[in-house]
């Protein structure tokens, strides 16, 4: 008897595309959970980088917040009596003018940047005499020779100089405010002589170091503040966003003029020196200058891993088409080690972006990634023509990726555009596709 050889039948679910599908679709949601774990690997770094800001606050000096200036009048509560008891009249500025200008460079700790800066802030006005029938005070009852005026810093230690304040044209050396009926957590003071009728007018220069931004609290009646400085893209923080603005590539300004009716302090008050220290009420009135780059380089790397889901996405379906037009099949297990690549890639972005910065980082990976692939579809399909097409289209995959991390107010106007020729792009290949025969 003769017998034939009958090879195996193929199995049900061999050369079906939608079983093949079906585990590409495992594949990259199991590439998810690497790609969870680099996202917390970049929290990490960042969390890294925060210490090591608050290292250089320490060692440097932090943000500065410019506070004041608040003027301060006793008077005493019981005339005539023979244990006299003191109040305190504190008063606000009528007129506050604030002119900023900053110079910034770069402190580099490690592997992390550090934007700090020197500043010259001039600070000029004017207090009105107290309203003392609103206040209940006779003016006897005022010791204007015991007036002083008192103006905060946040972080004293960036203090450079010894300030002149000038007051109603005299000429005074601050000293250090002790903590008695000090309106701020540090501050300077000088004691003089408060005129009793007309304007009150001072005027003292800071030359301040901080780093990171710097800030002010409104607190005149009218508050006019005008910041310069070297730094090009400057991020305007706090309550108020500056009347005017502009920014060139050497540097940038911003003017604020603020009045009293949005002020969350009272113009004057009695007998409390808490009055300045709410921290609602300081978040309420502080404007200021972040100085920053709008996004950094661990906010590029994980807007940048958001996408890996994406990419992986239209990297499998790119060269699922490619096989089917081809008709030569791609393992499973070879999307698992393309998939594994791409992976790699955010976590060889990360570690170089922290050291040449996140452009230059994204064009080594990118190129590192891409040449990688394409040499093993290369390999895989037997056709250097179509590795190479295949290396183009992740190219644009890439560079759409780079372009949306780059943009700031048109990243979802563009990237809605993109992806919708993207998509329309995929409908159009997968036309020449016979799904049936499959």
């Amino acid at each position: 008897m003769i017998e034939y050889y009958e090879p195996p039948k193929n199995k049900w679910y061999q050369g079906s595309i939608f079983v093949k599908l079906l585990v590409m679709t495992l594949i990259t949601l199991a590439l998810l959970i690497p790609s969870t774990w680099i996202q917390g690997l970049v929290d990490e770094r960042q969390d890294i980088q925060t210490k090591m800001l608050s290292g250089v606050a320490d060692s440097w000096s932090g943000s500065q917040l410019v506070q004041g200036p608040v003027l301060i009048i006793p008077y005493n509560k019981n005339p005539g009596a023979i244990a006299n008891a003191t109040g305190y009249i504190y008063l606000l500025p009528d007129n506050l003018y604030i002119n900023a200008k900053l110079k910034t460079q770069p402190f580099t700790q490690g592997v992390f940047d550090v934007t700090v800066y020197g500043s010259a802030i001039e600070v000029q006005g004017n207090f009105a005499q107290p309203d003392l029938a609103k206040l209940g005070i006779d003016a006897g009852q005022v010791m204007y020779d015991k007036a002083r005026l008192l103006f905060g810093i946040s972080d004293i230690k960036g203090l450079l100089n010894n300030p002149s304040v000038k007051i109603q044209g005299q000429t005074y050396t601050p000293e250090s405010a002790p903590a008695d009926n000090n309106p701020f957590e540090q501050a300077l003071q000088v004691g003089f002589t408060a005129a009793t009728n007309g304007n009150i007018a001072f005027s003292y220069n800071l030359d301040l170091k901080g780093s990171n931004d710097i800030n002010f609290l409104h607190l005149g009646k009218t508050t006019d503040v005008q910041f310069k400085s070297d730094w090009p893209t400057p991020q305007y923080t706090g309550h108020y966003l500056p009347d005017m603005r502009d920014s060139t590539a050497t540097g940038s300004g911003a003017k604020w003029h603020r009045l009293y009716y949005n002020r969350p302090f009272p113009q004057q008050w009695l007998n409390d020196n808490s009055v300045l220290n709410n921290p609602k009420s300081i978040a309420e009135a502080t404007f200021g200058v972040k100085l920053q780059p709008p996004v950094d380089e661990y906010r590029k790397v994980t807007r940048t891993n958001r996408y890996a889901t994406l990419i992986i996405v239209l990297t499998f379906v790119s060269l699922f088409l490619t096989e089917l037009i081809r008709k030569q099949p791609v393992h499973l297990f070879n999307y698992t080690l393309i998939g594994a690549a791409m992976i790699v890639y955010y976590i060889l972005l990360l570690s170089l972006a922290e050291k040449i910065g996140y452009n230059y980082a994204y064009l080594i990976s990118s190129v590192a990634t891409i040449g990688l692939i394409a040499t093993f579809t290369a390999s895989l399909l037997h056709n250097k023509a179509a590795a190479a097409l295949f290396a183009f289209i992740l190219s644009i995959f890439y560079g759409f990726i780079f372009i949306i991390i780059q943009l700031e107010s048109y990243a979802l106007l563009v990237g809605a555009i993109a992806l919708f020729i993207i998509v329309a792009s995929l409908m159009y290949f997968s036309r020449k596709i016979n799904w049936d025969a499959q």
